[in-house]
């Protein structure tokens, strides 16, 4: 029997039929006891369609096919085969009351002790990274995992290390663990001291340091786009750090900061702070994207006991795209680029191309023999789908069965045809899973994403869009696209961002879309391969130094995705046919693939060792 039309489940409700907010630090879920007994089949007559709205799931409509005489006997013949089904598991559906990733999961203990296989380093140094985001308190981008995927590796090897965040009003300060109160103290805005608390825990395994300032400074519902002026923020935030460090006699060896919100830090060091206390520190400055510079008035930075004045020359803070306009404007990211001891950027490849192209590549080739390209790492605790406290069913490189499993599950939580055996094969594994988990923004290739959803369907394959949009054009689009595709049964556009969903939705997929613009680093396709996604990828800065193509025989030895250079609709169609070939053509072929690409070592291990090279070029002994 071929069951080829999309099954309804009942509602997956736990036997107390209790359900507590999820978080990423503290529950007590048991998968086994949240996948039990079958329950009524008279339930799926009861809501022909479900509407997720309250859960941010806009128009994510499922239409279920209530055909109970269909499911019991696809159940029972699931059942007798365990390469499709895990035994006592309990599946989740479309109509249940809460969403599976909703679910209470057990807390996931990131502590160091597993640093016992790491090589600690002799020359240890104390290490303060100043900065927007930390994973998982302050996430919105990658720029979170990688102060925390840092943080982690260097503490492992040894070094002391801290970070230090604005304590922004929607941090769930649950999730950080021995949270408490260490001193109160002023810092200088516009002619006045404003009152900071200075509170210190644990984040992840990370000693974390976050400045409250007393006025509305980082106060709303998210990280960022509150009704405050953000730059002024984050120049209250970089001067308020060297103040805390300041009153507080800390003196690290360096002073890491990121990206343009923490580019003015480098000046207020330089310029103020090491002329009163602080001389020990120095500064590396890590650029995560360019397309972001800071954009500052002079006046700005004058509110903050600087003269901004001073800094409106070329070979120090002007914006060089406002030259000979009236006024002139400053960027704290290129400042931070002048005035830092050492940059970073995160790719190889990324460096190459803003050296030889962009309004920055000036400055950079100005300071190039400071100026250095490393590839982001992978937390391979935080992502390991043999530990993942996330998913229903473990699995690793030698043992993929969970990951069908994890397959599975998705497909009937989301509503998407599982389908059932046919000929003894699970007619499934002919159906491959794309994935997509971004920021929809126009870096991201949202063209080429609009049009994947589109050609996978065509493809006979099935699509999975999360992600959330900051332009209200582009959210109206995708919510038109969701409106459409939703109500089908292969496309699903969760306009939304979960770190639940996104391990799942990674353990799930068969392959991972990139089709970014421009990607200084990328860290989907590396949690992807990871989790036994093949990437299929543009080429351009990270995504050409981590995927490399099936069909280049001349690095056969490295081939892990299918790659494009084109910015082009055809150029994407070429490269998911040819994906899809291979996984429906060479199943032996696909397997060993997806076995090559969970053991390429993307871990901050490899990583933290370059920039304690660059930490230890510019220290002073």
């Amino acid at each position: 029997m071929d069951f080829t039309s999309c099954l309804s489940f009942p509602s997956a409700i736990a036997p107390n039929g209790n359900y507590s907010s999820s978080n990423n630090c503290s529950s007590s879920f048991n998968h086994r006891s949240y996948y039990n007994n079958i329950g009524s089949k008279t339930n799926l007559l009861k809501k022909q369609s479900y509407v997720f709205s309250k859960y941010q799931l806009r128009n994510f409509k499922i239409q279920l096919v209530p055909r109970i005489e269909a499911q019991l006997k696809a159940e029972q013949l699931e059942g007798s085969e365990a390469g499709c089904e895990s035994d006592g598991l309990r599946w989740p559906s479309p109509n249940d009351e809460i969403p599976f990733w909703k679910g209470d999961f057990p807390s996931s203990d990131l502590s160091l002790d597993a640093s016992a296989g790491v090589e600690q380093d002799s020359d240890l140094l104390h290490i303060v990274h100043v900065t927007a985001e930390m994973a998982p308190i302050a996430k919105v981008g990658g720029l979170g995992d990688v102060v925390t995927g840092l943080g982690r590796a260097c503490l492992k090897r040894g070094h002391k290390v801290d970070v230090m965040i604005p304590f922004y009003e929607c941090i769930p300060k649950h999730c950080i663990n021995e949270l408490a109160l260490m001193r109160t103290y002023n810092s200088y805005h516009d002619g006045n001291w404003v009152a900071c608390n200075a509170y210190r825990g644990e984040v992840s395994g990370v000693p974390v340091i976050l400045i409250e300032p007393s006025n509305h400074f980082f106060k709303g519902k998210n990280i960022y786009g509150g009704s405050y002026n953000e730059l002024d923020a984050y120049l209250f935030f970089s001067r308020a750090c060297l103040e805390w460090m300041q009153v507080n006699g800390t003196q690290p060896d360096i002073i890491h900061v990121h990206e343009w919100q923490t580019g003015a830090l480098p000046l207020f060091y330089w310029d103020m702070y090491h002329f009163l206390s602080l001389q020990k520190p120095r500064i590396v400055l890590t650029i995560h994207n360019m397309e972001h510079y800071g954009e500052c008035r002079q006046e700005q930075l004058s509110k903050f006991g600087l003269d901004g004045s001073a800094y409106a020359t070329e070979d120090k803070a002007v914006d060089d795209r406002t030259v000979g306009h009236n006024p002139e404007r400053l960027s704290l990211l290129k400042g931070g680029i002048v005035y830092s001891n050492a940059i970073v950027t995160v790719s190889p490849t990324y460096l190459k191309e803003t050296l030889c192209s962009g309004w920055l590549s000036g400055a950079l080739m100005r300071n190039r023999d400071k100026y250095s390209g490393i590839l982001n790492g992978i937390d391979t605790e935080m992502w390991s789908p043999a530990t993942d406290i996330y998913l229903p069913a473990k699995f690793d490189a030698s043992k993929t069965k969970g990951k069908r499993i994890c397959k599975q599950f998705v497909q009937r939580g989301l509503g998407l045809p599982f389908q059932g055996i046919k000929h003894g094969i699970c007619v499934a594994d002919q159906i491959p899973l794309v994935v997509c988990i971004t920021r929809l923004v126009a870096q991201k290739g949202l063209h080429l994403i609009t049009h994947a959803i589109k050609h996978v369907e065509q493809l006979g394959g099935q699509m999975v869009v999360l992600g959330r949009a900051s332009d209200d054009r582009v959210e109206r689009e995708f919510e038109g696209l969701a409106e459409l595709h939703n109500k089908g049964s292969n496309i699903r556009i969760l306009l939304m961002y979960s770190e639940e969903l996104s391990h799942m939705l990674y353990a799930a997929a068969d392959m991972v879309l990139v089709p970014s613009m421009y990607e200084p680093c990328g860290l989907a396709q590396m949690i992807g391969m990871r989790y036994g996604a093949v990437p299929i990828v543009r080429k351009t800065g990270g995504l050409a130094d981590t995927v490399f193509d099936m069909d280049d025989q001349s690095h056969a030895e490295i081939a892990n995705g299918f790659v494009f250079e084109g910015i082009d609709e055809g150029s994407l169609n070429c490269a998911l046919g040819r994906a899809f070939s291979y996984y429906q053509e060479k199943p032996n072929e696909w397997k060993a693939v997806v076995q090559k690409v969970m053991r390429i070592d993307n871990s901050w291990n490899n990583t933290a060792g370059k920039y304690i090279d660059i930490y230890n070029s510019v220290r002073v002994r």
